[in-house]
């Protein structure tokens, strides 16, 4: 008999440790708990009080014998009945017979006849820190079991159900973090927070709106530092994988030889040092979206690759034959133009048609000199408030940033804020203060515009013109190191040359 009663014992402790590791749903772990237990170890009725910190009320969350009405009575102050000083003692309590104890309550209405049942309460704690109480009603008949066993088991049930609900309570909390997390992220990228007003940058914006719905492929131009990755970003928290992550993808920053396992992965002994399975980027974006920067990078035998999962939408790891659906949307960018790259031999065609869905051409931000002043204005607010100072500029300061070609683009504007911003003595930053770079190409020419009447981008083209054939006369006339030295294309110098009838010796 000794032994049988044992078994049952182990049996119910093990029973209830699978139950509570079988899922993170807190309700439906407990009350399965608790009905093994009642089927394993006769209990007439058991409860899992946990207690609300803001209000300091002990609820039932899980029951065993009672109704959903009898549940939805069962609520206790600290201190209040048994189940209440159990808590507030942290110790638990027996009540051999819940007729004879005035402190018994029978909230629950379960008990209509309360003489000769007996109840224990056991405090639910983890290293000092109390969740809630577990009491039951007379887990075994009197003839198969004593008081002392029923405390046994039912301390050792109380622990697991303890480090249950403290694991519980740390997942929902990292859920109620992510979830925050994914809210700022999708507000900081969302379209009202991209800045700029200019009519060409609006034209952009409107592509991006449109196309942001759909899984559409795009490829995204412009030069760097025009803000393709906030444009990337942009498109996956406006879309409806959204809710999936986003990897980003440098193709220029990963050594060649790495790049194929650091997009697909590979699995156990593909070469040597593959020690373990290592899980790749597309696999990482599964149902949401993956960005591939410098994409005119990618090696040749790799383009191959890339465009098979474009055809197919699937890709395998290195080393093995099993596909993978590719369930992700695939967003590219480079700040070259792949058509040269194709002519000479770098790009396939095949792969350009396939990620040319939609492109996306980004203006540099000497062609939208409109918004300037709204990103001037934005970056100083930030900075000041990430360095607690309050900077701010002179208009002398603001008519340079405007007349100035910003090769970095939006990249260099924000880094020269935030230099300015960081290396202030005062509050007030004027002209003198400015990077020497930003007055290095002003010519005499340049000074009469200032006092001309011309409009500003009749000033600003011809700022352009004189910078240009500056540039070209210390490379000698070389297009190719003009353009670079520029920090543009070769396409666009020649453009600009055409358009501003600039002589070439």
């Amino acid at each position: 008999m000794e032994q049988n009663k044992q078994n049952k014992e182990l049996t119910a402790i093990l029973e209830v440790s699978k139950v509570l590791t079988s899922s993170i749903d807190l309700e439906r772990n407990l009350t399965s708990a608790m009905s093994t237990l009642g089927s394993l170890l006769e209990m007439q009725r058991g409860c899992v009080f946990l207690l609300d910190s803001e209000s300091e009320q002990l609820r039932i969350v899980a029951a065993h014998g009672l109704t959903k009405e009898e549940i939805m009575r069962g609520k206790y102050r600290i201190g209040e009945g048994i189940v209440g000083r159990v808590i507030k003692s942290g110790s638990p309590m027996i009540v051999p017979n819940i007729g004879d104890e005035p402190l018994f309550l029978n909230k629950t209405g379960s008990r209509p006849n309360k003489d000769g049942i007996s109840f224990i309460s056991i405090p639910i704690k983890l290293k000092g820190e109390i969740f809630g109480v577990i009491s039951v009603d007379r887990i075994y008949a009197g003839e198969n079991g004593s008081v002392d066993d029923d405390l046994r088991v039912l301390q050792i049930v109380s622990s697991l159900i303890a480090q249950f609900v403290k694991l519980w309570e740390t997942y929902k909390k990292v859920e109620r973090e992510k979830d925050q997390l994914k809210s700022q992220l999708k507000e900081r990228f969302s379209f009202p927070n991209i800045i700029g007003e200019s009519e060409k940058f609006q034209s952009i914006l409107k592509s991006v709106v449109k196309v942001a719905g759909t899984d559409a492929t795009v490829l995204l131009l412009g030069e760097s530092g025009t803000g393709k990755e906030l444009i990337a970003r942009a498109l996956h928290y406006e879309s409806k994988r959204a809710a999936f992550p986003i990897i980003s993808v440098n193709c220029a920053a990963i050594p060649q030889n790495l790049l194929e396992i650091e997009l697909f992965g590979c699995v156990k002994g593909a070469f040597t040092g593959a020690v373990s399975k290592r899980i790749g980027r597309f696999e990482l974006a599964l149902g949401g979206t993956i960005f591939l920067d410098e994409i005119a990078e990618l090696p040749y035998d790799l383009q191959a690759k890339l465009l098979r999962v474009l055809q197919e939408h699937t890709f395998e790891r290195v080393g093995s034959g099993i596909p993978i659906k590719a369930d992700v949307r695939i967003i590219t960018a480079t700040n070259k133009n792949l058509l040269t790259e194709i002519k000479e031999g770098r790009f396939r065609e095949d792969l350009y048609w396939r990620l040319n869905v939609v492109p996306i051409m980004l203006p540099p931000l000497r062609e939208r000199v409109d918004d300037i002043a709204l990103l001037t204005d934005y970056y100083l607010r930030k900075f000041n408030k990430d360095y607690n100072k309050q900077v701010t500029f002179t208009e002398d300061v603001l008519k340079t940033f405007i007349s100035y070609s910003w090769p970095g683009n939006v990249r260099e504007l924000a880094n020269t804020i935030e230099r300015l911003v960081i290396m202030a003595d005062g509050d007030l930053i004027d002209k003198d203060n400015l990077p020497f770079c930003m007055f290095t190409f002003k010519t005499d020419k340049l000074d009469i515009i200032e006092h001309n009447s011309n409009s500003l981008n009749d000033e600003v083209e011809e700022i352009e013109k004189q910078r240009i054939i500056k540039a070209l006369k210390e490379q000698n006339y070389v297009q190719n190191k003009t353009a670079k030295a520029l920090g543009i294309t070769q396409r666009q110098l020649g453009y600009r040359i055409k358009k501003y009838g600039v002589a070439l010796k």
